[in-house]
């Protein structure tokens, strides 16, 4: 599943309403990401105001498409672009970062196991994998 991560900046200002604002996202947002296609998303902000986030998607572009469908979108953007240093819609404000290295790709690309537990389990023999 492709994974995606992006950058933004929230003002140094308006943090705690920021982070406060997401502590309960609206049910409704909820699940126009989830049904829009939004997947193991979560967003990370910095003291200065850098936020990350990170989600998987099977289609980057679909998924920003049908979340901009929704009237829930609209509202909720509408009501956060106040906490971004750049004016106008957030969702478009995205900058997108390449991903360059994951540990678990890696892992599965070189045959070894993604756990501890299972580089050290016995194998068939007895003796462990490793």
């Amino acid at each position: 599943m492709p994974r995606y991560c992006f950058i933004n900046r929230v003002r140094p200002d308006r943090l705690d309403e920021y982070a406060e604002a997401h502590a309960a996202v609206w049910p409704e947002m909820l699940e126009a990401l989830r049904d829009s296609g939004w997947r193991n998303y979560q967003l990370y902000l910095a003291p200065d105001g850098l936020l990350v986030g990170h989600f998987e998607a099977d289609d980057y572009e679909a998924a920003q498409a049908a979340m901009a469908r929704t009237a829930v979108n609209t509202r909720w953007q509408a009501g956060m672009e106040r906490f971004f240093v750049d004016p106008g819609n957030p969702d478009e404000g995205f900058e997108l970062l390449p991903e360059i290295f994951s540990l678990e790709d890696q892992l599965d690309g070189a045959g070894l196991p993604a756990s501890p537990a299972a580089a050290h389990a016995p194998g068939p023999s007895g003796s462990a994998t490793r």
